[in-house]
């Protein structure tokens, strides 16, 4: 088992009184010096050199620490010299500022405040791990010290290790100049939303043979390599089944669902597998108001399958055509007028929603922030009802104002219930499409790492898309959003995607799909060690699925690492394969689904199934979970293969020894030990007790005999029997 990292201290104090006539004097000192150097550029030069170039203004920045809130690393790079970056009073520290992209650097100028250093050294990376010595010195003076120094590097950092005062390490400006090694011209936002996107509007001929064209294309497609999102100008569409198979998804480009009405539906129904639903991954309805034909629309999906900001004028029913089988699902920020009748579907959760009614509940319905949601109840019937979800930003969808495309990103609420558009116009932030990177198909992790550092957002249009290193997100408030399950590929054992300690990145609508040389990670959310506060901005983590073979052979030691902070994950399937192309015990191991480093993480609508080991590890404090989906592997060929040495079989949720408080509402986890049916497994859930540690309606299936649990949690809950495939059930823990 992996230990979990050694945290670093917080730094949250308020800027102490004792700073404000330094900052005052070391102000009037920097607009001296600018103005000097101002009138010395009137001089005629002697040399015909052209001036190197700023190349620092403005690019991520990370730092050891910062003494408080109001002196963050991005001070010291944002060319405003009454703002700076200080750190906490202890040596070593450092700040370093990464490029985007190598380059020959000439000259770095340091504007210290009053609290300068007095030994350090500026250092060069072109990878962020191994550092070579550009200068050092012994002796620092303090004031604005010019140094001209000579190399190649794109990480270049200040590393301090003695102060001229108690107090810690301050900068103005943190500057460094020179000229681009190939870094090329810069990239444009905007463009065209590429091949895979299909676009309608009212007065499009022959909308529904398109509709049927594409779905008979993708209706049995489970890994195949065909993405496409579906987009309806605002307006009214007549007569329109809009039948979604694999990896399509459907929305409207209005400000709000009723802007785009279907009188007709957006079906998912089983009849590509014979009336089984068990299998309807990878689809998505967003933003659009129906009319459904029969009064009622059916949406019966599984995992992976989101029903986000619809608006549906009758009911919906979430069973496939005669009643067969179906594990689904989610709903968020959506108004269903009628009764939603989830009938054969094993489990459902539905967040920030309203509802005209509920039929029925199989094994676990679970409920946050959802007007009309039927009263607690667990387990007879299984309801679990949170009157409020404590935190939520909805999803950033795009949409069109006027003929311009933009990208919506909704406010975050705490304590939400009900829907983000009901009432006037939603509460967010619009961005242009000229301020993203509309990543298609055969661009290149280079590229996109580019255009990132350059400060774009990213557009991932529908495709599949290799990268050869990490996706590094380390701008605050970075949007990543993908369309038409765009899916990334890891190549050569690289993780997918990385993000920074930073406040408010949305990372929401893709899926990444490991490949065949293990991956230590494939998604990282913060650094090991990460301690920033980030409760008023807190990255969000939407529709992002996760998948280990079925597509072919796959590999990762764990799939999600979430190290930052206050971060939102809403609606995640995690996903080591049961079935497709290169599966096996070995074939597409995967030790641990998701691990949470960082305290005060929230989870709404966790769905993590069939690692080797254990599915989720939590070693946060102040952990909360709102529904949880687990199955536990298939595929363990016998008992030794999953023995935890003294326990027989890994948790499915584990909660660590060391933590003291965390919470979690709803929460199920099932076996169907196919290769050996006479595998036990001890518990579903591992927790400490502790007054701080709690638990609400947790439970434990065997599907048809195939494996058994012991206990529910820890050693507590009846143990589950035969074949009759009932839950056992703990309603309160400890």
């Amino acid at each position: 088992m992996h230990a979990p990292p050694l945290a670093s201290p917080v730094f949250r104090r308020p800027s102490p009184a004792r700073r404000r006539p330094a900052r005052r004097r070391g102000l009037a000192a920097s607009l001296a010096a600018t103005l000097i150097a101002s009138l010395l550029l009137l001089i005629p030069g002697t040399s015909a050199q052209a001036a190197p170039t700023l190349l620092s203004q403005g690019k991520p920045v990370t730092a050891s620490s910062q003494e408080n809130a109001g002196t963050p690393a991005t001070g010291a790079v944002d060319g405003d010299n009454g703002t700076r970056w200080s750190s906490a009073a202890s040596d070593p520290q450092w700040i370093q500022v990464d490029l985007g992209a190598t380059a020959a650097i000439s000259q770095i100028v340091l504007r210290w405040e009053t609290a300068y250093a007095t030994a350090y050294r500026v250092e060069f990376s072109t990878n962020g791990t191994s550092w070579t010595t550009a200068y050092s010195t012994t002796t620092g003076p303090g004031g604005t010290e010019t140094l001209t120094v000579s190399g190649n590097a794109r990480y270049v950092r200040m590393y301090g290790t003695a102060r001229a005062t108690q107090w810690g390490y301050s900068l103005w400006e943190f500057q460094v100049f020179g000229g681009t090694s190939g870094g090329g011209d810069p990239i444009p936002g905007g463009g065209d939303l590429g091949p895979n996107v299909v676009v309608f509007d009212p007065s499009t001929p022959n909308i529904q043979g398109r509709l049927d064209e594409i779905f008979r294309q993708q209706e049995s497609a489970q890994f195949g390599s065909g993405r496409y999102q579906l987009l309806f100008k605002p307006g009214t569409y007549n007569n329109i089944n809009a039948q979604l198979g694999f990896y399509t998804s459907i929305s409207g480009l209005g400000l709000s669902p009723d802007d785009t009405t279907f009188n007709g539906d957006v079906t998912v129904d089983a009849g590509w597998f014979n009336g089984n639903a068990t299998q309807n991954f990878w689809r998505s309805a967003e933003n659009l108001a129906l009319n459904p034909v029969s009064g009622t629309n059916r949406w019966a999906v599984a995992q992976a399958a989101p029903f986000r900001r619809m608006h549906v004028k009758g009911g919906l029913n979430l069973a496939p055509n005669g009643y067969g089988w179906a594990s689904g699902g989610y709903i968020a920020d959506s108004r269903i007028d009628g009764t939603v009748g989830p009938y054969s579907q094993q489990q459902w959760y539905t967040r920030d929603s309203s509802v005209g009614g509920w039929t029925n509940a199989v094994w676990n319905m679970t409920f946050s922030g959802v007007e009309g949601a039927p009263a607690q109840s667990f387990p007879n019937p299984p309801y679990t009802t949170l009157t409020t979800t404590p935190v939520s930003r909805e999803k950033p969808f795009l949409y069109l104002d006027g003929n311009a495309y933009k990208v919506f990103v909704p406010a975050k609420r705490t304590n939400a219930r009900g829907t983000t558009w009901g009432n006037g116009a939603p509460q967010g932030q619009s961005l242009p499409l000229d301020q993203f990177y509309v990543v298609k198909p055969g661009a290149t992790a280079a590229t996109i790492n580019q255009a990132l550092a350059q400060g774009l957002n990213l557009l991932f249009t529908p495709g599949i898309y290799h990268v050869d290193q990490p996706i590094n997100v380390n701008r605050a408030n970075t949007v990543v959003l993908g369309l038409g399950l765009a899916t990334i590929v890891p190549d050569n054992g690289v993780t997918a995607m990385k993000v920074a300690d930073v406040d408010g990145v949305k990372l929401a609508g893709f899926l990444i799909d490991a490949g065949p040389v293990n991956s230590p990670t494939l998604l990282e959310v913060g650094p090991q060690g990460a301690a920033a506060d980030h409760s008023a901005n807190p990255t969000t983590v939407q529709d992002v699925f996760i998948r280990i073979g079925g597509a072919g052979p796959g590999k990762a030691t764990t799939s999600m690492v979430i190290n930052s902070d206050d971060t939102i994950i809403d609606h995640t399937w995690v996903w080591r394969a049961d079935h497709g192309a290169g599966v096996g015990w070995e074939t597409n191991r995967a030790d641990y689904g998701i691990r949470v480093n960082g305290d005060d993480v929230l989870a709404t609508g966790l769905f993590v199934e069939h690692f080797n080991k254990y599915d989720v590890e939590w070693y946060g404090e102040n952990g909360r979970t709102i529904f949880f989906q687990n199955e536990k592997a298939y595929d363990a060929p016998n008992q030794a293969a999953i023995q935890n040495g003294a326990i027989k079989g890994f948790a499915a949720y584990k909660v660590a020894d060391t933590v003291n408080n965390h919470e979690g509402w709803g929460l199920g986890s099932y076996c169907n030990y196919t290769s050996d049916s006479t595998i036990q497994q001890d518990h579903g859930f591992q927790a400490p007790v502790k007054p701080g540690v709690r638990f609400h309606d947790l439970l434990v299936v065997s599907l048809g005999g195939m494996g058994q649990y012991n206990h529910v949690i820890n050693s507590i809950g009846s143990p589950t029997s035969g074949t009759s495939t009932i839950p056992s059930t703990v309603t309160s823990f400890p």
